[in-house]
C-alpha cells in the first residue's frame, strides 16, 4: 500500500502567519490536497536560532475517520548528519504540528478513504537557502 505524500516546502513566513487563526477551518476536507494544505497551514518550523537549512524531516502515521491521528507516528526520515539537538527541535516541531493540527475535519467520504491507511508528511525547512531563479 502506498502512503500519500506532502511536500511542506518554503513556509517560514506563510505558516506563521497562517498558523495564528487555526483552527479556522470553515469547510470540511474532501482531498487528500486539502489536508497538504491544512498542514501547510498550521505547520510552525523552529526558530531560525534552532533552525538548520535545508533540512528534511518525513513523518508517517494513520488517521481515523474522524480525522485524528492514529497510532504513534513514526519519523521516517531526518536529515544526515546533523547534531542530536537540530534533530530534536525538528522531531519536536512536527510532533507539536501533529498535536496542534489534529483532528482534522473529514467529509465522511474522506474520512472513509483515509482511515486507517498510511499517510506521509515530508517538511523540508527551505527559509534561508537560495532559490535559483528560473530566467
Amino acid at each position: 500500500m502506498r502512503a500519500a505524500t506532502a511536500l511542506l516546502s518554503g513556509l517560514g513566513a506563510v505558516a506563521l502567519g497562517a498558523a495564528l487563526s487555526w483552527p479556522a477551518q470553515a469547510a470540511q476536507l474532501n482531498t487528500i490536497q486539502d489536508v497538504f494544505a491544512a498542514f501547510r497551514a498550521c505547520w510552525i518550523p523552529p526558530p531560525l536560532e534552532q533552525a538548520r537549512p535545508g533540512m528534511e524531516v518525513t513523518v508517517r502515521f494513520s488517521f481515523n475517520r474522524n480525522g485524528e491521528v492514529f497510532g504513534e507516528p513514526r519519523f521516517t526520515f531526518v536529515t544526515p548528519d546533523v547534531s542530536d539537538d537540530v534533530r530534536a527541535v525538528y522531531k519536536r516541531a512536527v510532533a507539536d504540528t501533529l498535536s496542534r493540527c489534529t483532528p482534522l475535519s473529514f467529509t465522511p467520504a474522506l474520512g472513509n478513504a483515509l482511515a486507517g491507511r498510511p499517510f506521509a508528511l515530508r517538511f523540508i525547512d527551505d527559509r534561508g537557502v537560495k532559490k535559483v531563479e528560473n530566467q
